[in-house]
């Protein structure tokens, strides 16, 4: 095969690929309302956020409540965004739920609910690591929102001895 045709292949893949993940952006149904994460970009946070939060999170019976609890929080923490950056979540959201770009630029080969911990592991650090501002200002992203939500949570304070915020005097 000579180099012309390899360009001419490649061209036409990445073509195709960009006019499949168009269609699939246009063609996805929107959230009802701003703050309200569509099923995709749960499942993904789903499982995303036990490896961000490894060694944080309680064992245990408060585990799931926990979790549930970081989950929401960090569904309240992005409705507080601005539009713009709700947008830009909902862009990033929507590119690691499509299959092609989830392989290509995550490198997790599964649908989120199967995807080990390890690949998500890899894909995190890859990220954080990565020669690419933009892939480390979205693993930023990721990492802010979800810890954000996690020691916003009274649930975490006991762990880190913060005893809460001061009242306030009614005087």
């Amino acid at each position: 095969m000579s180099r012309r045709t390899l360009l001419k292949v490649g061209v036409a893949g990445g073509a195709a690929l960009l006019l499949g993940r168009w269609l699939y952006i246009a063609t996805t149904p929107k959230p009802a309302s701003h703050g309200t994460l569509e099923a995709s970009a749960r499942t993904m946070l789903a499982a995303i956020i036990p490896v961000l939060l490894d060694g944080a999170l309680p064992g245990g019976a408060d585990a799931g409540v926990a979790y549930a609890e970081t989950l929401a929080g960090v569904e309240q923490t992005i409705a507080g965004l601005p539009p713009a950056t709700r947008d830009e979540l909902a862009e990033l959201f929507s590119l690691l739920d499509f299959a092609p770009t989830r392989c290509l630029v995550a490198g997790i080969w599964s649908p989120w609910a199967q995807a080990s911990r390890e690949a998500i592991e890899a894909f995190l650090v890859s990220w954080r690591d990565s020669r690419f501002a933009l892939l480390r200002s979205a693993y930023g992203a990721l990492h802010q929102i979800v810890l954000a939500a996690w020691y916003a949570n009274p649930r975490s304070w006991p762990a880190i001895g913060y005893p809460g915020p001061p009242a306030l005097s009614t005087e």
